[in-house]
C-alpha cells in the first residue's frame, strides 16, 4: 500500500465532520410556516450581518455557518434570480430551482475543493395558499430536502427542532409562531432556557398578502409588541431587503 494513502470514504468523512463542527458553532435559525406565510427567526448579535435575506419577489434565504461563504452564495442566488426573471418571466423564478442550484454548487465544492463550505441554507417560497408554500433545506454536502412546516439549522439544532416539533401548531398566528420560534431559540444544549434579548434577534417574514415583494423584516418596537401579544404589525419595516 502506498504510504500516505487515505481512502475516499475517510476523506469524505473528514470533510463532513469538519463542516458539521463549523456549522454547530453558529447560532440557530428557525423557519416556521404560519397562517399568513413563513416566519424566519435567528439569533444574530450583529445588526448589519444578516442571516436572513430576500432573494426575489416571494423567495427568501436563511443561512448558518461562515458568513463570508453563505454571503457569496446569497449574492449568487440574487444575481441568478434577477437574470432568470429578466430573461424569461418573473414567475419562472422558483424556490425549487434556486434550491437545486445551491445543492449542485455545494455538492461540487464538497467533493472537489480542498475545504468544504461550512454552511447550511434554507430557501423558502411563499405561495398563494399554505399548501403552495415551499421550504427547502440544503446542507454542506449538497443534500437538499423539502421540509414540512418548519426547519431548524445551526447551533443546538437537535434540541431546538425537537422543541418546535413538539409545540408547533399548523396554521398558527404570527404572534404565536413568533413566540414559539423565540422560545425555541432560547433552548440551550442542556435543555434549559437562557436569556435572549430582542436586540439580538433577527426576524423576518414572507407575507402571503403582500402583492409582489413578500419579504419584510420585523424590527423593534413591533417585535417587542408581537412577543407581548399586545401590539399589531403596523410598525413593521415594509421595505425589502
Amino acid at each position: 500500500m502506498q504510504f500516505g494513502y487515505v481512502s475516499p470514504e475517510q476523506i469524505m468523512k473528514d470533510r463532513a465532520d469538519y463542516a458539521r463542527k463549523g456549522i454547530s458553532r453558529g447560532r440557530s435559525v428557525v423557519v416556521i410556516q404560519y397562517a399568513g406565510g413563513i416566519l424566519f427567526a435567528a439569533e444574530s448579535p450583529s445588526p448589519s450581518l444578516h442571516k436572513i435575506s430576500e432573494i426575489y419577489d416571494r423567495i427568501a434565504f436563511a443561512a448558518v455557518g461562515k458568513y463570508n461563504e453563505f454571503e457569496n452564495l446569497r449574492q449568487a442566488g440574487v444575481r441568478l434570480a434577477d437574470l432568470r426573471g429578466y430573461s424569461f418571466d418573473r414567475v419562472d423564478v422558483s424556490g425549487r430551482a434556486l434550491a437545486n442550484v445551491y445543492a449542485q454548487t455545494l455538492g461540487t465544492i464538497f467533493t472537489q475543493e480542498p475545504k468544504p463550505y461550512e454552511v447550511e441554507l434554507v430557501v423558502a417560497e411563499v405561495g398563494k395558499t399554505a399548501d403552495e408554500d415551499q421550504i427547502y433545506r440544503i446542507t454542506y454536502d449538497g443534500s437538499v430536502a423539502a421540509e414540512n412546516g418548519y426547519a431548524v439549522m445551526g447551533g443546538a439544532a437537535e434540541q431546538v427542532a425537537r422543541y418546535v416539533g413538539d409545540n408547533v401548531s399548523p396554521g398558527g398566528s404570527l404572534e404565536d409562531t413568533l413566540r414559539l420560534a423565540v422560545d425555541a431559540l432560547r433552548r440551550g444544549e442542556d435543555g434549559n432556557d437562557r436569556h435572549l434579548p430582542t436586540a439580538s434577534l433577527e426576524v423576518a417574514v414572507l407575507d402571503r398578502e403582500r402583492p409582489r415583494r413578500a419579504f419584510r423584516r420585523i424590527v423593534s418596537p413591533t417585535l417587542d409588541s408581537l412577543l407581548d401579544r399586545s401590539g399589531s404589525e403596523a410598525g413593521t419595516d415594509d421595505s425589502g431587503d
